[in-house]
């Protein structure tokens, strides 16, 4: 029976300078939706969480959400000038085996695409419309960007409570998130493509511009 690689997570900040900061550890639950006041002015950089995980298919899934607290109703964000990364580290010394790159840009009918490069076993580039999913490899890999309900779930009234108080308000019948949207970047890897052979792999993510 052949084992899959345990997946170790790298939370990603985004900087508009073009520059990430990670933070690395075999298990990482973190999430920053309210960035400094310096990268907020590009609102499309700020990465607000990175999700990974298996699936039963050989396949690892990773999300990236980004430009947090977009109202409900509210348009979708894209920016021609940023490039989103993945980053796959299989060997253990915290550098990228793998770089994932994705890109925004629009067409003469000014409709939006999304263009993704470097997926493992993926030779060509991957291109495809918004809001779609779009096959990307040999192996029915499949990506999809577009805008989504933010998962990440917060009671910061409760929090923001307890700290005041000094009574625990934190009771979870309330999340400060509801009704917020936050855009979204999923890409499917295969996990022979990400592994490489290894029992470990860890991924990050970034933003430039």
């Amino acid at each position: 029976m052949k084992s899959r690689p345990l997946i170790a997570g790298m939370l990603g900040a985004g900087l508009v300078a073009g520059l990430s900061l990670s933070l690395i550890a075999t298990e990482v639950t973190a999430a920053d939706h309210a960035e400094a006041p310096e990268t907020m002015m590009k609102h499309a950089a700020d990465i607000t969480d990175f999700y990974a995980w298996h699936k039963d298919d050989g396949k690892i899934v990773a999300i990236i959400t980004y430009a947090s607290f977009i109202e409900a109703g509210g348009p979708p964000e894209y920016d021609s000038g940023l490039v989103y990364g993945v980053h796959i580290d299989n060997d253990g010394d915290n550098e990228p085996d793998h770089d994932i790159w994705i890109r925004f840009g629009q067409n003469t009918a000014e409709a939006w695409g999304v263009q993704v490069t470097g997926l493992p076993g993926v030779a060509d580039p991957v291109v495809g419309p918004v809001a779609t999913p779009i096959a990307a490899g040999p192996g029915s890999e499949m990506v999809w960007v577009g805008l989504a309900d933010d998962p990440f779930f917060f009671d910061l009234t409760g929090f923001t409570a307890t700290l005041t108080t000094g009574t625990l308000s934190l009771d979870g019948s309330n999340d400060d998130f509801a009704g917020y949207n936050v855009m979204g970047i999923v890409v499917e890897i295969s996990t022979d493509g990400a592994a490489g052979g290894s029992d470990v792999v860890k991924m990050w993510a970034s933003t430039r511009g």
